[in-house]
């Protein structure tokens, strides 16, 4: 193979009213818009691109996993506990549904949150190393 993929530049979210879940991801998550019209949203969220497509209702991201628990399809990162803490709190006071703390038996912290359509996210508190290098050492 010649060539290798680089990054991921779009994630698609199923939504079934595309102004609703536009405006809560920029209030409660601070996305920018880039374009919206009644199918979809260009979000600009985490350094992505999402679309918000209008789906039928009960569409999400999730899966259920071999022992039968709903899964999340996404991890976002941020940069320590502390940061971590920070938007739970901010998240909470927000209005947004959001799990307990977790301790997945590696480095850092995890809690889970949904949005208005029942997808669910994941947040952690470790940057990846690559991440880390190329967008905050040094600056």
């Amino acid at each position: 193979m010649s060539g290798k993929l680089l990054r991921v530049g779009t994630a698609y979210i199923p939504v079934t009213n595309v102004e609703q879940s536009s405006e809560w991801y920029i209030n409660k998550l601070g996305a920018g818009l880039s374009y919206k019209d009644e199918d979809k949203a260009i979000l600009n969220l985490a350094n992505q691109s999402f679309f918000l497509v209008k789906s039928d209702e009960n569409q999400t991201l999730n899966f259920i996993d071999v022992h039968g628990k709903e899964r999340f399809s996404m991890t976002f990162e941020v940069n320590g506990v502390e940061s971590l803490e920070a938007l739970y709190k901010d998240l909470i006071a927000n209005g947004v549904r959001v799990g307990e703390f977790e301790n997945r038996e590696h480095a850092g912290r995890n809690f889970v949150f949904n949005d208005l359509n029942g997808n669910k996210f994941d947040v952690w508190s470790e940057l990846s190393p690559q991440f880390k290098e190329k967008y905050l050492e040094g600056k």
